[in-house]
């Protein structure tokens, strides 16, 4: 069997043997990839165009949408590429990258989403100094914070996965490069600092999820306590759309690596993978734009304005064309 110094590539999980179902899995996955491409970039878009938008809660919505494209980029366009070539091949260095982009991506994510229920808890609970808590410099504090977190996290990762010998082949039960998968391959208890890496980051994100849980205590509290119905249904819109994408994320990321090892199996494994890293990306953009009134508003006003912007730019450009003096 091949050991890692003499490794040059990974052999990725099929979805399918049949020819007909993996051109079935490329379309679905375009379809969900192209679905999720135009959602981000449409938040991204209208938050940075409408300045009615230039808010602490938007700048990480639009954050967040951001990290959503990388992490959908960094799994789904090779699973594609695979399918529609009939391959299971990944190089070597094209695994380690994916590990570090996956890694780097998803727990800036997660680093985010607990940022941003620190927002919302001061939002609600602490109105009168969200200025002051929240404002432009702070917030971009956090949200490199979050960034820098992720990409630490993914550098100590990654380098401690790949230093580990590898000796049981080179085939990843998974449709991307997965860090548990790789290990697995590892030589008898090479793998076991990797695994306390793993654990001491779990009690850390675990940390983060009880940090979220008490925000959200709070809000829940402060919330109930408005005595305008108007009041209550505003700060519900803006509270249960993070909440929601907040336990997609954990429930299935929770699911795929604490499940018994009693009721694992590659097909289990397959689709809990797919659930915590090709839904929610797609997903999110849906869940904040279904609640969030003013979103939805800057989203009809992009497209609107968008063609008539179009035809302006036109009609500017064929009237200077007109004064241009022709030379004889």
């Amino acid at each position: 069997m091949p050991n890692s110094s003499s490794m040059t590539e990974f052999l990725l999980l099929a979805f399918s043997d049949t020819r007909e179902l993996q051109l079935l899995h490329f379309w679905l996955f375009l379809g969900i990839y192209l679905a999720a491409l135009l959602a981000n970039g449409l938040i991204i878009t209208t938050v940075a165009w409408d300045h009615h938008l230039h808010t602490p809660m938007y700048f990480f919505l639009l954050n967040l949408s951001l990290l959503d494209l990388g992490v959908i980029s960094t799994t789904v366009p090779k699973s594609m590429t695979n399918s529609l070539w009939n391959n299971r091949a990944i190089s070597y260095p094209g695994c380690a990258a994916q590990v570090f982009l996956f890694a780097f991506l998803i727990s800036a994510e997660y680093f985010l989403l607990t940022v941003m229920a620190y927002d919302r808890y001061v939002a609600i609970c602490k109105p009168l100094h969200y200025g002051t808590l929240l404002g432009s410099r702070a917030c971009v504090h956090m949200a490199a914070a979050a960034w820098g977190s992720g990409f630490l996290y993914a550098v100590l990762h990654t380098a401690n996965t790949f230093s580990v010998p590898l000796c049981q082949g080179n085939a990843v039960d998974q449709f991307f490069c997965e860090i548990p998968q790789i290990l697995k391959l590892s030589c008898s208890d090479a793998y076991l600092r990797e695994v306390g890496v793993l654990v001491v980051s779990g009690c850390f994100g675990f940390g983060c999820f009880v940090f979220i849980v008490l925000s959200y205590g709070q809000i829940f509290r402060a919330v109930l306590r408005i005595p305008s119905e108007q009041g209550r249904h505003k700060a519900f819109s803006t509270c249960l759309p993070h909440l929601a994408v907040v336990f997609l994320f954990i429930s299935t990321a929770i699911f795929a690596y604490l499940k018994p090892p009693s009721i694992s199996s590659p097909s289990l494994d397959l689709v809990l993978a797919v659930l915590y890293s090709v839904v929610p990306p797609a997903v999110n953009p849906l869940i904040y734009n279904m609640r969030n009134q003013d979103l939805r508003d800057g989203i009809r006003k992009l497209i609107t304005w968008a063609p008539i912007l179009h035809r302006e730019t036109s009609h500017l450009s064929a009237n200077d064309c007109q004064g241009i003096p022709h030379q004889s």
